[in-house]
């Protein structure tokens, strides 16, 4: 019965519109400490007071978000692969010469992803039916 108790305490903590946006975008309901925004507009919290792994999380601006939107920086931090926050990280600040100036979608299962195309003939041919003409 403990994630009634969780639940109810994150109702009373956040309220129940951020409660209501969280179930709907989420899919949990969490509550903890705006850590920072990045240049897309997305808010990342952080509850350390929560099951491990489960302690960062991101609020995209976008309803039909994709995790590429996401920077670098941020990306590895809510991925747990740094303690120190990039907005307060020194070599945050740095521009790298890599680093894409905009935000670059993934195109996958869409009309624009990327089609490889072959020029080598194929090495089975596909069976085709044939029917002959009724005498």
């Amino acid at each position: 019965m403990s994630w009634v108790t969780r639940t109810v305490g994150n109702i009373r903590k956040i309220g129940l519109k951020e409660y209501w946006h969280q179930l709907q975008y989420i899919g949990d309901t969490k509550a903890g400490v705006l850590v920072g925004t990045d240049k897309f507009g997305n808010k990342f919290y952080e509850n350390k007071d929560e099951l491990p792994l489960r302690t960062r999380w991101v609020d995209y601006k976008k309803h039909d978000f994709d995790p590429a939107q996401i920077e670098p920086l941020w990306h590895f931090w809510i991925s747990y692969g740094t303690d120190a926050i990039p907005s307060e990280d020194p070599l945050a600040s740095v521009t790298r010469s890599w680093a894409a100036p905009h935000h670059i979608p993934n195109l996958t299962a869409s009309p624009a992803a990327y089609k490889p195309y072959n020029t080598v003939k194929p090495k089975i041919k596909a069976w085709e039916p044939f029917a002959a003409a009724r005498q």
